[in-house]
């Protein structure tokens, strides 16, 4: 028995159900376009804190246990360390937020459009319903972005977007460079708690004792927190990466349709080709190479 997927996947394959004359042809992508962004107050709001929990982050490390240590040197290398990553996670934010994560031209399942892909006997495409567009392959329909995705794996309300084809790497690298600071913070709190009860807590800060304390379990409960969430995250997104498996193609067992690869070429699909120190740079823009993504042959 067919599963209520491939029972939507045949209705697809009728030349009847695309119906051509329904869509509109998309309007022109003007000049105040070209910023993707997704107006959605959920995902704004987490976006805002994601950015409020890093700058509380840095304003502890830095006036709170840097400023006082005793050491300029261990200041200077934890302060440029600390702050380094901190800005690569912000920018990593920044791109995965507002970079259009491999968006479907909305209202394209047009007679026109469908005409110039020049099918040819025993291939087919598949139209959205809910955003009149031509669906490429693995693409799936966001309820949020209101847009067929390419290589959708989820929606992130932290960082207000879709994570897919265009935007997985700045992703990656966010949940990495979050998962440091974290784990480079609950290490310099735990120093700085021994550095306090050995020395006269008055001299170990330039606040007072209990507010010292407060500011220093807060950083360590949100530290320990996002440690947690943005290292499971990452070896999730990696693994992802590794099988060429979306998250949603994994939650819906989905079957596979595409070319098997090793795993070293899926992770250059994703961060660019070759492998370079640019992989690890959120304004490095990888190259994923070309493919034809709105056929496939059944």
């Amino acid at each position: 028995m067919k599963s209520p997927a491939h029972r939507t996947r045949d209705i697809e394959r009728q030349a009847g159900y695309l119906k051509p004359e329904h869509c509109a042809p998309p309007p022109p992508r003007s000049t105040s376009d070209t910023m993707w962004f997704i107006r959605d107050g959920c995902g704004i709001v987490c976006g805002i804190i994601t950015w409020f929990l890093v700058f509380y982050a840095e304003f502890v490390v830095m006036f709170v246990m840097l400023l006082p240590a005793k050491s300029i040197a261990y200041s200077l290398f934890n302060g440029a360390l600390f702050s380094g990553l901190a800005f690569l996670a912000l920018a990593s934010h920044a791109k995965a937020m507002c970079t259009d994560p491999g968006a479907v031209p909305k209202g394209n399942a047009t007679k026109e459009f469908i005409e110039s892909l020049q099918l040819k006997p025993g291939q087919v495409v598949y139209k959205c319903p809910k955003c009149c567009s031509i669906k490429p392959d693995r693409a799936h329909h966001c309820s949020v972005c209101k847009r067929c995705i390419k290589k959708m794996d989820h929606h992130c309300p932290w960082v207000n977007n879709c994570v897919g084809e265009n935007n997985q790497k700045y992703f990656v690298l966010f949940t990495m460079y979050i998962a440091l600071i974290s784990f480079h913070a609950l290490i310099m709190v735990a120093f700085h708690f021994v550095f306090c009860f050995e020395e006269d807590w008055t001299k170990c800060s330039n606040f007072s004792p209990p507010a010292t304390v407060i500011l220093l379990i807060l950083l360590c409960f949100e530290g320990l927190l996002f440690l947690i969430f943005t290292a499971v995250m990452f070896g999730t997104q990696v693994h992802s990466i590794c099988t060429d498996e979306t998250g949603i193609e994994q939650l819906k067992k989905e079957e596979r349709r595409w070319a098997k690869k090793s795993k070293w070429m899926n992770m250059k699909v994703v961060f660019g080709h070759p492998f370079s120190i640019a992989w690890l740079s959120p304004f490095a823009t990888p190259d994923h190479g070309k493919a034809d993504v709105y056929q496939y042959i059944v």
